[in-house]
């Protein structure tokens, strides 16, 4: 399956050190959001508080979390999510048929 894996997280960890974490798992990293350029990039000057991550600003199809937090604000602000947790053992089926699921939207809209 063709796709690009965007890491979105809130940690200032390095992005060399997160690139290298998911290489460790065999997994190419096309892109990283950490919690530095989040900050500069999404908060910037604003005032007003913006959400802990902003995925539609990157251009990311579906967000992948365990916080039901980044849920909620997916509804506010607009952009999909989709929750793992502990309790569900077919998460991985789960996510595959979703990203065949937008393949294909995005496919008919060309």
């Amino acid at each position: 399956m063709d796709v690009e894996i965007c890491i979105y997280t809130t940690s200032f960890r390095s992005e060399r050190y997160i690139r290298g974490l998911f290489c460790c798992y065999g997994l190419k990293v096309n892109d990283i959001v950490n919690g530095e350029r989040h900050a500069k990039e999404v908060q910037g000057e604003r005032a007003e508080a913006m959400p802990s991550k902003y995925p539609s600003k990157y251009r990311i199809d579906l967000h992948i979390d365990d916080d039901v937090s980044v849920a909620q604000n997916g509804r506010v602000y607009g952009f999909k999510v989709h929750i793992v947790g502990t309790q569900d053992d077919n998460w991985v089926e789960k996510i595959v048929e979703e990203v065949i699921r937008i393949k294909r939207t995005k496919e008919l809209q060309r």
